[in-house]
């Protein structure tokens, strides 16, 4: 690292300042204890300085006359919650009007250094190597896309285990020693505090991306489809991000209820072992783990709350604002009422003259034809002119009246049925007819999937017209 971006960290980190505080020893005890140590989340500030006078109190008993710390435990809360410390977080959780406190990740971060420095006095180096083992071996493994190379390699594994499986069935077992069993156990002690301590900066992550809305979204003056895809578009980057997908696969793997019962199993057999010096809280740390994790869930909940609740919000101010626009009109109109605007246009002479180049018509040079539409009437000639006598002509008023008479108003009813009250006497003109009303109180309806069949008779006979299926609603 650079000399300035030390100095940076040195003036602008909470945990520097924490530990260049005068009373940090009574910060890191404390707060270390209450929100590391035993996995607090968010604590009301009443249950908080209650738990802080306690320990104040414990400390002053030495000095009774001159105390070290004589300022009240609320004091000492507010002032490590301030932005100027940054150690603690203070806010108003949904559904409560009392002030509560949560660590923050840069607490966590002091609280992890200061207690790296104590003394240890066994230091496990041989677990730690085969773990490195492991994962370059998971590495490699995992990136090799070669299938026979994969094929090869799983076969080394199987011969590995018969071997073991040989030795097992010939009684030779081999197992762990005590420094062994206390090696290993150290380092899973320090994994399993680490990930509560990624947990808790995690969350913070997803809380600077919801204050990060909160702010977008109160000082937002564009569109509300623009806000919504940048602020979409930062969730998704935070969720695909290596810690947003490597936190979630956590989590999913933390819910599964077979890994669950196997860690609570495998927890308890190991907390029983004699040769180790077992860590209390290790028990349930699984526990603590879905208790951090759903911290972190509970986070970015609030982002999607943050995110209806604008779209609610815009939603009622543009609803406000298309009941400004009704009153306005409403209240114009009553002004315009008594004294209406007069209507039309006052133009200074009879008649414009429009004279549009395109309506002249273009040159057709059509052929000239000669029409003779006289007879000789001199000429004999047979003329037939019963044609000019045979003409239908079907009154439409009343085929409209025939189906008023049998149809009531908001009703429909089939053309079938119309024709057997009033049997057909024009034949297929007669049908045509119905078929083309137009009155304003009657609808045609043709359903082309079904097919109906319309007897009636002529002149010529019995006769059958097949047409789709045909009714006629009345409105």
């Amino acid at each position: 690292m650079e000399h300035d971006e030390i100095e940076a960290l040195r003036e602008g980190t909470p945990a520097w300042r924490l530990l260049r505080a005068g009373n940090a020893a009574l910060v890191l005890s404390f707060l270390g204890r209450y929100f590391v140590e035993d996995n607090h989340g968010a604590v009301s500030s009443t249950e908080l300085a209650a738990a802080l006078d306690d320990q104040l109190h414990a400390l002053n008993l030495a000095a009774p006359d001159s105390p070290r710390y004589p300022r009240s435990a609320a004091d000492y809360l507010q002032d490590w919650a301030a932005t100027e410390s940054g150690w603690l977080r203070r806010f108003y959780p949904s559904g409560s009007d009392e002030v509560h406190y949560e660590a923050t990740s840069d607490l966590e971060k002091a609280y992890a250094w200061v207690t790296g420095l104590r003394a240890r006095s066994f230091v496990g180096t041989a677990s730690r190597l085969e773990t490195v083992f492991a994962l370059l071996r998971q590495i490699v493994r995992g990136s090799e896309s070669d299938p026979q190379a994969r094929l090869d390699e799983l076969q080394r594994r199987r011969a590995v285990l018969d071997a073991e499986i040989e030795r097992a069935e010939a009684g030779e077992v081999a197992v762990l020693d005590a420094t062994a069993l206390r090696e290993r156990y150290q380092q899973f002690a320090g994994t399993a505090r680490e990930l509560l301590s990624d947990f808790r900066e995690v969350e913070e992550n997803f809380r600077s991306l919801d204050r990060g809305a909160r702010e977008q979204i109160a000082s937002w003056e564009g569109s509300k489809g623009e806000l919504l895809a940048d602020l979409v578009g930062n969730r998704a980057d935070i969720t695909a991000s290596d810690q947003g997908r490597s936190f979630q696969a956590f989590y999913d793997l933390l819910l599964s209820e077979t890994r669950q019962d196997e860690l609570s199993e495998l927890l308890t057999r190991v907390q029983s072992l004699g040769e180790l010096d077992p860590d209390r809280r290790m028990r349930t740390i699984h526990h603590d783990w879905s208790d951090a994790a759903e911290r972190t869930q509970r986070t970015v909940r609030q982002i999607s709350e943050q995110l209806r609740r604008f779209l609610d919000d815009q939603i009622w101010l543009e609803n406000r604002r298309v009941l400004d626009l009704v009153r306005a009109v409403e209240a114009a109109a009553l002004a315009l009422r008594d004294s209406p605007p007069p209507v039309g246009l006052d133009v200074d002479v009879p008649g414009v003259e429009i004279a549009l180049p395109l309506e002249r018509p273009l040159y057709d040079a059509r052929p000239a034809a000669e029409v003779d539409s006289l007879l000789d009437p001199d000429a004999e000639a047979d003329v037939d002119i019963s044609v000019l006598f045979g003409q239908t002509f079907v009154d439409q008023a009343r085929l409209a009246e025939q189906i008023r008479s049998i149809v009531p108003p908001a009703s429909t009813v089939l053309l079938d049925d119309i024709v057997n009250f009033y049997p057909i006497e024009q034949g297929a003109a007669e049908i045509v007819g119905y078929l083309a009303l137009t009155d304003d109180d009657l609808e045609v309806i043709m359903d082309e999937s079904q097919e109906s069949i319309i007897e009636y008779a002529d002149s010529t006979g019995p006769r059958r017209a097949r047409l789709p299926r045909v009714s006629v609603r009345r409105r």
